[in-house]
């Protein structure tokens, strides 16, 4: 179990929420999902740590939206933090960005894409915040037990790992029930990414999605007996910068949030 000011997640604990907007776009933006996500949640009885990537690193298309500027990103998802009294989730990409991320953030993210990635989960692991591991579309979920030994060898053992799907190089990914299970026999949180797992990766010069499939996949990891949920929410995820085609609408997130509650609540009962 993790323990992050009064959230606990993992141990048989209720289901935590991870969202927000997959990226940083602009102040306004942010500050107003992350206020609307804290009513609702606190609403349900959830609790919730926001999540928003300060920079892109990884994009289909040269001409992708990667960012606002560093800086300027940080200092947004500070005041998430200070203003909304809200815990904060970011990616890092490389060991430099660590400090500066480490600073503002409770909880650090490897992205998928870099999940092997031994000198940055050291980096991570030696900053002693929660370190959320996404594994990688090209692992096995036993490889992730190599990934966490990496980040507790730092005497870290703040490590939360997280489905996003399995790629077989056909633009699309497949998210395999048992990796929750399998990855939860190494002792750490298990989180199913919802939103990251309907991608059609590099369709055409951006990637596509389908995210009518968000909200089964959710509830179907929920059954199985995840520690957290991740969901990249938004606005209006049609203008969305970054990951247009798999964002949930946040007009839909409350309606979800129901039913994910009613069944994490009715399997940890046993």
């Amino acid at each position: 179990m993790i323990q992050l000011e009064n959230i606990k997640i993992g141990d048989g604990y209720p289901i935590v929420l991870i969202a927000g907007p997959c990226v940083v776009e602009n102040g306004d933006l942010i500050l107003s999902t992350a206020e609307a996500i804290k009513k609702i949640t606190a609403d349900l009885g959830i609790s919730f740590i926001f999540k928003s990537s300060y920079k892109k690193a990884n994009r289909t298309n040269i001409n992708s939206f990667t960012g606002i500027g560093e800086k300027e990103a940080l200092e947004i998802l500070r005041k998430v933090k200070n203003n909304l009294s809200l815990p904060v989730l970011t990616d890092v990409h490389t060991a430099e960005e660590i400090a500066a991320a480490s600073d503002v953030v409770d909880i650090l993210q490897i992205p998928a894409f870099l999940s092997r990635q031994t000198e940055l989960l050291l980096a991570a692991g030696k900053s002693g915040k929660i370190i959320n591991v996404k594994k990688g579309q090209f692992l096995a979920p036993d490889d992730m037990k190599h990934v966490a030994e990496k980040v507790a060898s730092t005497g870290n053992n703040k490590i939360m790992l997280t489905e996003r799907g399995t790629t077989f190089g056909y633009h699309n990914l497949v998210v395999d029930m048992r990796s929750f299970v399998i990855m939860k026999e190494f002792g750490y949180p298990v989180v199913m990414d919802a939103t990251h797992s309907v991608q059609l990766p590099s369709k055409g010069i951006t990637s596509g999605g389908e995210p009518k499939f968000i909200k089964p996949l959710a509830k179907a990891a929920t059954a199985v007996g995840i520690d957290a949920l991740f969901l990249e929410v938004h606005p209006n995820p049609k203008e969305a910068l970054s990951d247009a085609s798999s964002q949930l609408p946040l007009s839909e997130l409350k309606e979800l949030l129901t039913e994910i509650k009613a069944i994490d609540k009715l399997v940890k009962r046993y």
